[in-house]
């Protein structure tokens, strides 16, 4: 049956790629996928299978039903693009102005298609059902938890998820034995001091010169109070204040995120920080809000998946193309499913061949793909759905 497979993909791959650049060229930001929902969900409503739309705003999920009875195996994808301008050139970049599919979702949509197109074909041959999940909003505010209060879950036994990684060449695949990617939080900080005129600084409560300290500060709650031996990475991203040059600021408002693994120094870091930005404000006759928002949570693996998919690669792939991907300190929602049922999230390699893309990463405006990794994404998905129904029949 493998061989069947893998000639069939062959012979699907010339679409896929069409379909990918399609999306590549349409992006749509988090909750705003409808072009994109309606073309999956008529790709799957032309396979037979039972499409539910509208899960989570612009979510679409599908069954297949196979033909003897057995567990269920999901597998998802995530639709959303990035409020990115497209800076490659060539005939499939985004017409979107500041949008594009910089993060590889386009492929993650278009491989599990794929995966449901040649399931389909097998359906009479199925030891369970599989269920299709195409997911909204992963680069945020997060689609998994709607979609999961939504019912994308139900009955659902085990899953599966893929990202690309330009750091690998297509036809490799690395996964995490546990840890796979950090916890993802956010916060919002905003110094509130007494502007004036910055001839008299006497007279204020300098919001910048305090925000300076401040960050300052918040990087020694990694640097020197966090054990060297955890992970956590505390950035901030923005800072906006002030009026003019001339001009003392009263409010200085940052931005950042806090990234970990381990739950406990998770729910520690934020009382850190306020300690130390309370501190500081005080000590300037200051004041601060914090907005502390815990987001996504840690991607745990599960073991059993893990040596599942490993299995697997190495059949389909070869032993020597199955990698141990290190810890990603990024964030992914695809860590709520996780916590429902068991599964694995693995990285599909896909380096770009042309020498000029082979630096450009995840988020980065020049991002592009090997599409032969398409066929190799589909491959592991068919595979790995296969082995877990037969194995657990």
């Amino acid at each position: 049956m493998r061989d069947r497979i893998a000639d069939r993909i062959r012979d699907l791959h010339p679409k896929l790629v069409e379909r990918r650049r399609d999306f590549h060229m349409h992006p749509e930001l988090g909750f705003q996928e409808f072009r994109t929902s309606r073309i999956v969900a008529d790709w799957l409503n032309e396979l037979g299978l039972e499409v539910r739309t509208g899960v989570a705003k612009t979510g679409v999920v599908a069954r297949l039903r196979g033909g003897k009875p057995g567990k269920t195996i999901a597998l998802r994808a995530d639709m959303d693009a990035l409020p990115i301008q497209d800076v490659k050139s060539c005939d499939y970049k985004s017409t979107v102005p500041n949008t594009m599919h910089a993060c590889g979702h386009d492929a993650h949509t278009t491989m599990i298609l794929g995966a449901a197109s040649v399931l389909s074909e097998l359906r009479e041959e199925l030891q369970g059902d599989v269920v299709f999940l195409f997911q909204p909003a992963e680069e945020g505010p997060g689609g998994a938890e709607p979609m999961i209060a939504e019912g994308a879950l139900d009955g659902v036994d085990f899953i599966l998820g893929q990202h690309m990684a330009p750091v690998y060449p297509a036809g490799y695949m690395a996964v995490a034995e546990r840890e796979a990617m950090a916890a993802a939080d956010e916060f919002t900080l905003r110094i509130l001091g007494t502007g004036g005129h910055g001839a008299y600084p006497h007279m204020t409560v300098d919001a910048v010169q305090i925000t300076a300290q401040v960050i300052t500060a918040l990087q020694a709650v990694v640097a020197r109070q966090v054990d060297p031996l955890q992970s956590a990475v505390l950035s901030i991203g923005t800072i906006n204040g002030g009026y003019r040059q001339n001009v003392i600021a009263d409010a200085v408002e940052m931005t950042g995120t806090v990234r970990t693994f381990d739950g406990f120094l998770r729910e520690d870091i934020p009382k850190r920080m306020e300690q130390l930005i309370d501190g500081i404000t005080k000590g300037y006759g200051a004041r601060y809000e914090l907005d502390y928002k815990f987001n996504y949570p840690a991607v745990i693996n599960h073991k059993s998946a893990v040596d599942l998919m490993r299995r697997v690669a190495g059949e389909v792939l070869g032993r020597e193309r199955v990698l141990e991907a290190p810890p990603s300190m990024g964030g992914e929602d695809f860590a709520f499913y996780l916590q429902k049922v068991p599964g694995c999230f693995y990285w599909l390699g896909c380096k770009h061949p042309d020498p000029v893309h082979v630096g450009y990463n995840i988020h980065h405006p020049g991002f592009d793909i090997d599409e032969q990794a398409l066929y190799y994404g589909v491959q592991l998905m068919v595979e790995g759905a296969l082995a877990f129904l037969t194995k657990t029949n």
